[in-house]
């Protein structure tokens, strides 16, 4: 990558947070990826965007190289953990772009300090609480990883996590192979202490309208953690909010059609970019 390649880490605040940066440039943009995963899931699009900006991708708290928690905590720990980022290495304002978990936190603080973000992408995420079948199966699976740990779920993670296309053709056998190692070397406790925080949200949907910058919602057609329909309504609320939908993809659609997602995001982010 141009410019800047260095790893660091944030040791403020109750939980050391591990980050890597990339290339240089007046923009800062700030990478937060999905439960599950780490910062690894955006290589492809930091490839795409060092040559141009600084880039910033961290590794939340309980996944990665990031510290491991010691308690309990909830989306207000996660945002701030965002906020600190954001703070500490002096990337605001910012062009943030979370998938999932990093949606959930990208959302909070742009509602919190629009003055942090230049542009918003969100990416198969929701801004709504949890509710229904997907609540009853997220609360079965923390119920159950402290007991059985993570291996035997993942075959229904790997399910969640990407479409038939990409678990399906031979040309992925690598990448599925290094996700699957990857998810399998989780903690399950630290799994259990996340998901109790991001899968009891509350909702934000009603306050999206609020928001008053440039904002793209992007989701795999095929995703099946977090329908599309979610980014859909988080589009609609948003004022002239752009929305793309990538096929063949599900939730990590930045590892299954990265080329598909750069097409979309990089000009999205070039466009909102700054004057200096």
């Amino acid at each position: 990558m141009p410019g800047k390649n260095r790893t660091g880490r944030i040791e403020s605040g109750e939980v050391d947070l591990a980050y890597r940066e990339a290339g240089d440039g007046p923009d800062t943009v700030v990478f937060s990826h999905s439960y599950l995963v780490d910062s690894d899931q955006f290589d492809d699009q930091i490839e795409a965007l060092s040559p141009s900006f600084r880039v910033i991708a961290f590794d939340h708290r309980d996944h990665g190289a990031s510290g491991r928690a010691t308690g309990p905590y909830g989306m207000a720990d996660l945002t701030a953990d965002g906020a600190r980022v954001i703070e500490e290495l002096d990337a605001a304002p910012c062009h943030w772009v979370g998938l999932s978990t990093g949606g959930f936190v990208g959302m909070r603080l742009a509602l919190e300090h629009p003055e942090s973000f230049r542009s918003l992408t969100l990416m198969d995420t929701s801004a709504s609480a949890e509710r229904g079948a997907s609540k009853a199966r997220n609360r079965a699976m923390m119920a159950a990883l402290p007991v059985v740990g993570v291996k035997p779920m993942l075959g229904q993670a790997m399910k969640l996590m990407f479409a038939d296309p990409f678990l399906r053709e031979e040309e992925h056998a690598e990448a599925k192979a290094f996700w699957r190692d990857r998810m399998a070397a989780n903690d399950p406790k630290a799994l259990r202490r996340f998901g109790n925080a991001i899968f009891g949200r509350d909702d934000v949907l009603d306050r999206l309208p609020t928001l008053d910058l440039p904002v793209h919602a992007i989701a795999g057609e095929d995703d099946r953690a977090l329908s599309p329909d979610h980014v859909r309504a988080v589009a609609d609320a948003v004022p002239g909010a752009q929305l793309s939908l990538i096929a063949g993809a599900g939730h990590l659609c930045t590892v299954e059609r990265p080329a598909a997602v750069n097409d979309v995001l990089v000009p999205f982010i070039e466009a909102h970019r700054s004057t200096a």
